[in-house]
This record gives structure tokens, C-alpha cells and sequence, in this order.
């Protein structure tokens, strides 16, 4: 497992807390701290690790998460306890599969 995000997260700050509880990371690296990093010369550091194959992967979970925030009790959460609230998650996620899986099979 890895955390992912967008390049507005790659400060120095949130990477340097992710290493001290050895969270491995894939958080693309912006421009201006990659040009600051080349302009110090070795003195700037290794470029951080960044896997692009698995920063893809994410826009996989990112659609999940829009899809169930198109049920409005999953999106506000009027449950107040957790077992009710994980109930409505697993029912709009099993409404999401039926919805995208065909009726018919493609010949």
C-alpha cells in the first residue's frame, strides 16, 4: 500500500512526515522544486521516488469515490453510526457494479 496525490502535496514538509512513519509515497514533484532541486546541483538533493504507473492507478479510486458521492446519504452522511454508514457505502457500491456491469452479452 501507498498513499498518492497531487503535486499539491509534494512539499518538503508532508514528504518529510510520510518518511518518519514510513509511508511510502507517489506525489509527482512540482516544476519550480524540480528546477530549484537541477539549479542546486548536488547540493539539491536526490529527486524524490515517484512511480508513475501506480500515481495512474489512483484515477481509479478518484471515479470510485465521485460515483458513491452521487448518493446523497453517502455524500452527507446522515448516519451517525459507523456499521449504518458502511451499510449505505456497500449498497451504493453494489448499485455502482449493477449499473456498470451490461445486461447482455457482447457477441
Amino acid at each position: 500500500d501507498s498513499l498518492s496525490a497531487d503535486k499539491a502535496y509534494s512539499s518538503r514538509g508532508n514528504r518529510r512526515a510520510l518518511r518518519a512513519r514510513r509511508i511510502p509515497h507517489d506525489i509527482p514533484e512540482k516544476d519550480d522544486q524540480k528546477a530549484n532541486r537541477t539549479r542546486k546541483g548536488s547540493r539539491g538533493g536526490r529527486p524524490p521516488t515517484f512511480r508513475p504507473q501506480r500515481y495512474r492507478q489512483r484515477n481509479t479510486i478518484e471515479r470510485l469515490m465521485n460515483r458513491r458521492k452521487q448518493f446523497r446519504a453517502v455524500a452527507t452522511r446522515y448516519d451517525k453510526l459507523a456499521c449504518r454508514y458502511r451499510a449505505t457505502v456497500q449498497i451504493a457500491d453494489i448499485l455502482i457494479w449493477l449499473r456498470a456491469k451490461p445486461d447482455r452479452p457482447k457477441p
